[in-house]
C-alpha cells in the first residue's frame, strides 16, 4: 500500500511538472513570432533559441551526470532467484549509500531550477513584442475552436508536423536508450554522460552552420541534408567493433544531425504561419495554436518512444540494474538505437518531400505580406488624418 501511494505522488507530480513545462514552452516558443515581423530576423532569433537551448541542455548534463555520476546504485549480479537478487541489493546499499545519492539529485535539481527561474526572469523582463500591422487593427482573436478548425485544416502545417512527428520521435528513440545501449551493447559503462556531453556540445557548435546552409540553400535541402546525415553515423554504430575512440568520434559527428533536428523544424514552422496567414488574412491570434500543436507533437513522440522502448525491453527480458544482460537485450537495443530511427527518419524526409513551401514560395509570401502591411500602415495613416481633420473641423 505505502508503495502504491509513494507511485501516485511521484506521478502526480510528474503530471504537475511536465504542465508546467508545457506552460511555459508555448509561449515562449510562439514568441518567435511577435519578436519582429521580418522573415529573416525571425529565422536568426530561431537559430540563437535554438543554440542557447541546446547549450542549456549541454549545461544540464553535464551537472546532472558529473552531481548523479558521484552516486551511482550498484549493478547486479545474475540471480536466479528475484529474493537473493534483491538481498544483494539490500547488502551492497547501505543508508550512507542511499543518502548520498538522494543529496546529489536534490543538489543537481536546485542548481538547474535556479537557473531555469533565472532565465525565465530574463524572459519576461527583456522580451517585447511586436502585432503585424494588419492584425493590430482587429479588436477581438478568433475564438479556439475556430481558430483550430483552420490550422489543422491548413494543408503545409500538416504535412509539416507529420514529417517533424517521424524525425523526432527518430532522435527520441536514440536519446531514450542511448544510455542503455551505452551500457550494455557498447560496454562502456562509466562513458554515458562524458558521450553525451560530445554530442550536445557539437550540435551547439553545429547550430549556427546549420542556420548559415539554409540561408544559403534553402530550408528544405537543409532537412535533407541535415536530418539525413544521421543515418551513416547509426549504421556505423550498429556494425562497428566496441572501440571507445571510434565512440566518441561518431558521437561528435552524430551532434551534427542532432542539431539539424533541433534547429530545422521550428525554423520552418514561421514560414507555414506567414502563409497561413496570407490564406486567412483576418484570422488573428492563431500563433499560439500552430506552437502549442508543435509542442504537443513533441511530447507525444517521447511518450510513444518510452512506451516502445519499455515494451521491447521487457519482452526481451531487461534485468533492471543488472551488470550484464541476455543476448536479445543488447540485439533490442541496437534495433532501437539503429534500425527504427534510420526507418523513421526516411519516412520523415517522404512527408518533408511533400511538404510545398520552398524557396521560391517563401519570398513569394514575403512580398505579399509586405504588401498587407504597406496597405494596413496606409490605411491606418488615413484613418488618422481622417479622425484629425473631423475634431478641426
Amino acid at each position: 500500500m505505502e508503495r502504491s501511494h509513494g507511485f501516485l505522488w511521484y506521478l502526480l507530480f510528474y503530471c504537475l511538472f511536465e504542465t508546467l513545462v508545457t506552460c511555459f514552452h508555448v509561449p515562449y516558443s510562439a514568441l518567435t513570432m511577435f519578436i519582429s515581423t521580418d522573415q529573416s530576423e525571425r529565422d536568426s532569433a530561431t537559430a540563437y533559441r535554438m543554440t542557447v537551448e541546446v547549450l542549456g541542455t549541454v549545461i544540464g548534463t553535464a551537472i546532472q551526470g558529473q552531481i548523479v555520476g558521484q552516486a551511482k546504485a550498484p549493478c547486479l549480479q545474475d540471480q536466479n532467484d528475484s529474493a537473493v537478487a534483491l538481498e544483494a541489493v539490500n547488502r551492497t546499499q547501505s543508508t550512507g549509500s542511499l543518502k548520498e545519492t538522494q543529496n546529489a539529485y536534490l543538489l543537481a535539481a536546485g542548481i538547474i531550477a535556479s537557473i531555469y527561474v533565472i532565465c525565465a526572469v530574463i524572459l519576461v523582463l527583456g522580451v517585447r513584442e511586436q502585432r503585424e500591422p494588419y492584425e493590430a487593427q482587429q479588436a477581438e482573436s478568433m475564438p479556439f475552436f475556430q481558430g483550430l478548425r483552420l490550422v489543422m485544416s491548413h494543408g503545409p502545417y500538416v504535412k509539416l508536423i507529420a514529417g517533424f512527428l517521424f524525425t523526432s520521435l527518430a532522435f527520441m528513440l536514440v536519446e531514450g536508450n542511448f544510455a542503455l545501449f551505452c551500457t550494455y551493447t557498447l560496454g562502456f559503462r562509466n562513458e554515458f554522460q562524458n558521450l553525451l556531453l560530445a554530442i550536445m556540445l557539437s550540435a551547439t557548435f553545429t547550430i549556427p552552420i546549420w542556420q548559415w546552409f539554409l540561408t544559403r540553400f534553402g530550408k528544405k535541402t537543409a532537412v535533407y541534408v541535415g536530418i539525413s546525415s544521421a543515418v551513416p553515423f547509426l549504421i556505423l554504430v550498429a556494425l562497428m567493433e566496441s572501440n571507445l575512440i571510434v565512440t566518441y568520434v561518431v558521437a561528435i559527428a552524430a551532434g551534427v544531425s542532432v542539431a539539424a533536428a533541433f534547429l530545422l523544424p521550428w525554423s520552418m514552422l514561421p514560414d507555414v504561419i506567414d502563409d497561413f496567414h496570407l490564406k486567412h488574412p483576418h484570422s488573428p491570434g492563431t500563433e499560439p495554436i500552430f506552437f502549442s500543436f508543435y509542442v504537443f507533437f513533441t511530447k507525444f513522440a517521447s511518450g510513444v518512444s518510452l512506451g516502445v522502448s519499455t515494451l521491447s525491453l521487457d519482452f526481451a527480458k531487461y534485468k533492471k540494474q543488472g551488470c550484464s544482460q541476455p543476448e536479445q537485450v543488447k540485439f533490442t537495443l541496437n534495433m532501437l538505437v539503429t534500425m527504427a530511427p534510420i526507418i523513421l527518419i526516411l519516412l520523415g524526409l517522404l512527408l518533408f518531400k511533400m511538404y510545398p513551401i520552398d524557396e521560391e514560395k517563401r519570398r513569394q509570401n514575403k512580398k505579399a505580406l509586405q504588401a498587407l502591411r504597406d496597405e494596413a500602415s496606409s490605411s491606418g495613416c488615413s484613418d488618422t488624418d481622417s479622425t484629425e481633420l473631423a475634431s478641426i473641423l
